[in-house]
């Protein structure tokens, strides 16, 4: 693995199908069957006009295609609600354009490659079986994504457009919440904030020099014609993600790649030639390059991870007993101790503190339920009175090293109904959430009755989310 960050946001389970506009609960009952039927057998029709924006049959059968890879289930008749959530996108592509809301070519790059890079995966890495599926050439599945991203995107800014001038009182929190009855009162798990020291343990010189070796000799294969660059990270390469597709990591910006390895891989300039090898977080690389465009690069790797020796654990286990016996005697606190004595850079500049990025609030929390946590941490800490500190333990970090660690268990809140005083950020959310989805709702059905919109006359009996498609 070579991505810098983790890639949050890869939200299509299926490989075979690009992010859909979100599909709910309640699979369609058999009746879908029989209207599907009397929709009719025609290759391909416009079924829908919503502005001058033409709904064809083939997109609705694509989104049901795509939803039957992801195991998705819809509310209600999805014969229905297909197009009406396709038809809902396109109110909100008609007015951001009105709005000349714009999205650039790079806010949608890294989106699509990501979304080749999880399809590869899916596939083992088979560029041709993925073209097998699609019956498309990459690059024109390429394509079609971008523009499919580049409106999800415009529709995604659109929303919060409509929606940026909301919020809300405490009073209106309390006011939502008081006569609320117990069980729609929302429930908040078990929370922990958890604090860390890592020490990553050395590794030998021996190991380092036998790695680099390994890493020699693939090139001197490649250069001498003895095996393509593909065949040996298929074979030899240590990141899972990128060796099934013979090393290929995709086009990618110098940000979202670890900086050692981007300065290489930016500076390559013959497709034939083998870079030195690289160090980065990750382990050691050599690299091939595949293409540049524009401000990105498509290369390949292999990665090899040396090995960390027993001893060498061990040696890291026993200096991490002693600094957690010290705190435990308070020489130090692990406020003081965490910035100087840690090795984990996303967390020694917070005096240990681990956090997270809450994807739905879009705010920074230190706070993880406990199968949110890394597994090692969470066992090590869930027997852990608050301020205590656990033994020394080993685990695998997100970048594939074995590192050392000791926990701290700073505060932990127990499973409860969320309340006012407690819980205020959580019920403050909910009454956004609903406070936006109102918002939205009325601007749809107002948009409905000022855009001129037609439907087949197949779907006129269908019960809709919206009111006003038929005039």
């Amino acid at each position: 693995m070579i991505v810098a960050v983790p890639l949050m946001g890869m939200a299509s389970a299926s490989p075979f199908s690009s992010p859909a506009p979100a599909a709910l609960s309640v699979q369609a009952d058999s009746d879908s069957v029989a209207k599907r039927a009397s929709i009719g057998t025609v290759i391909d029709e416009v079924v829908w006009v919503v502005g001058d924006e033409a709904i064809l049959k083939s997109e609705v059968e694509a989104m049901r295609m795509q939803a039957a890879m992801e195991g998705v289930k819809w509310t209600g008749d999805p014969d229905c609600t297909i197009p009406e959530q396709i038809a809902v996108q396109k109110l909100f592509k008609h007015q951001a354009i009105i709005d000349s809301i714009e999205v650039t070519d790079a806010d949608v790059a890294a989106e699509v490659e990501q979304q080749i890079n999880y399809w590869l995966e899916m596939v083992d890495g088979s560029r041709e079986r993925l073209e097998e599926y699609k019956h498309q050439p990459l690059s024109q599945i390429r394509n079609e994504l971008r523009d499919e991203l580049k409106d999800r995107q415009m529709v995604q800014k659109m929303k919060r457009q409509l929606t940026e001038d909301i919020s809300v009182t405490p009073a209106e929190v309390r006011r939502y919440f008081k006569d609320m009855p117990e069980d729609s009162i929302p429930f908040v798990p078990t929370e922990v904030e958890v604090q860390i020291i890592q020490q990553t343990p050395r590794i030998d010189d021996e190991e380092l020099n036998r790695v680099k070796d390994e890493l020699r000799s693939y090139t001197d294969r490649v250069n001498r014609g003895e095996a393509t660059f593909q065949t040996l990270a298929r074979l030899y390469s240590e990141d899972p993600g990128t060796a099934r597709r013979g090393g290929e990591v995709g086009l990618a910006g110098r940000g979202t790649l670890d900086p050692a390895f981007a300065a290489v891989a930016f500076n390559l300039t013959d497709p034939k030639k083998v870079s030195k090898i690289v160090e980065s977080e990750f382990g050691f690389h050599i690299i091939q390059l595949i293409e540049k465009r524009g401000e990105k690069v498509n290369v390949r790797h292999i990665l090899r991870k040396p090995v960390v020796s027993d001893e060498a654990i061990n040696k890291t286990l026993t200096r991490l007993d002693s600094i957690a016996g010290d705190l435990r005697a308070g020489k130090f606190t692990f406020e003081d101790a965490a910035p100087i004595l840690s090795d984990d850079k996303d967390t020694r500049n917070s005096k240990g503190l681990m956090s997270t990025n809450m994807m739905q609030t879009g705010h920074t929390s230190s706070k993880f339920r406990m199968q949110d946590l890394p597994a090692e941490i969470a066992k090590a800490v869930d027997t852990l009175q608050i301020g205590q500190i656990s033994n020394p333990f080993k685990m695998i970090n997100q970048r594939g090293k074995t590192v050392c660690v000791i926990a701290k268990l700073k505060n932990r809140i127990d499973g409860h109904k969320a309340t006012v005083t407690e819980d205020f950020q959580v019920l403050k959310d909910v009454v956004l959430q609903k406070r936006q989805n109102e918002r939205i709702h009325q601007w749809v059905v107002d948009k409905i009755r000022s855009v001129y919109t037609h439907l087949n006359d197949n779907y006129k009996g269908c019960k809709f989310e919206y009111e006003g498609w038929i005039k």
